[in-house]
Parts: structure tokens; sequence; C-alpha cells
């Protein structure tokens, strides 16, 4: 009897402490995802705000030669300071409606941007101004790497997601309130077919 009881007690006690060992794994392996998608975020915000420091320079840049195009100037000086306003934490990787409200912020910019990209068009002399062909290449530049950067983090908010949503993991990112991440989306207008006329 004694030999059954300490059996059944080694067993339970070995039970107790895979349990306890498969949850820590899992809570460990959630952390992790959580830090990627937090460092993730960090680029993203990172990048963005490589723009929105090459914006006033290049402002300052086409005031000289573009005066009378005051409008399209101020509209970027005007998007670029929403977007300084918007407070911003890490916690922003939770939450769809924060997320979609930076995302349309940037959207704005990115649109008063292209119009004046479009003015500039219409100045041969800046065009030619090396200082003004350097900050627009910085700016493409750092066009091209917020679209990595979305991506990357897109990718790790995936990997976080789909380890959060396996059983058992999922108990565990309910008990300690780990969240879905929300995903950068497609603008509206990149659904739509550019028109192209020659």
């Amino acid at each position: 009897m004694k030999k059954f009881l300490l059996v059944s007690l080694a067993v339970v006690v070995g039970l107790v402490i895979f349990g306890l060992a498969a949850f820590s794994a899992i809570y460990n392996r959630l952390v992790q995802g959580d830090e990627s998608v937090k460092s993730a975020w960090s680029q993203v915000e990172n990048v963005y705000q490589r723009r929105l420091d090459l914006i006033p320079n290049l402002v300052e840049t086409v005031k000289g030669y573009a005066a009378h195009e005051r409008e399209t100037l101020e509209a970027v000086t005007e998007a670029r300071s929403k977007i300084t306003q918007m407070t911003l934490t890490p916690e922003v990787v939770n939450d769809p409606n924060t997320l979609a409200a930076f995302e349309a912020m940037q959207g704005n910019l990115s649109s008063a941007l292209s119009r004046l990209l479009a003015v500039i068009e219409r100045y041969p002399d800046l065009k030619a101004n090396q200082n003004f062909l350097t900050l627009q290449a910085q700016l493409e530049g750092t066009e091209n790497r917020i679209a990595v950067e979305r991506m990357r983090y897109n990718e790790v908010a995936r990997q976080f997601n789909t380890t959060r949503r396996v059983f058992p993991n999922i108990l565990v990112a309910n008990l300690f309130g780990f969240q879905e991440k929300v995903y950068f989306k497609a603008e509206e207008a990149a659904s739509r077919v550019p028109k192209v006329e020659f």
C-alpha cells in the first residue's frame, strides 16, 4: 500500500512539474513574441520619425524656389504637425482604432508629400539643386524603409498571433492578458487601379 502511495505521489509530482515546465515555456514564448512585436513596432516608429525629421528641410528648400506654392507647403507642414501631436505607446499594436488613426495621419502626410513632389516638377532649377536632390533621395529611401519595416512588423505580429492562438497557448495568453496584435493594412486608395493616360 505504501509503495502504491509513493508511486502515485511521484506520478502526481511529476505531472505537476511537467505542467509547470510546459506552462513556463508557453509563457516565456509569449513574452518573447510580445517583445519581438514591440521591437518591430519601434523600428516602424523610427523610420516614420526619420521621415518627419526630413520634411522641414525639404519644405525649407522648396520654399526658396516656390514661395507662391504656399497652400501645398502648409498642407505638408500641417500633416506633419498632426502626427507629432499624436502620442503613441507600444500598446498601439493592441488597439486597432489607434493604429488606424495613426495610419490615416501617415496617409495624409504621404498625400501632402505627393502633392509637394508634383509641384516640384514645375521648377527645373529646384530639381537641379544638390540640396534638394539629396533630400529627395533621402525621403525616397525613407519611404522604402517604411514599407520594409511595416512588412517586418506584420510578419512578427503574424508569428506572435499564431503562437498566441494555438492550444494550449491561448489559455496562458488569456490568463496573462497577451492580446492579439493588429496588422498594418493597405490604404483604401491602394485597391483602386491608377488611371494612366498617354
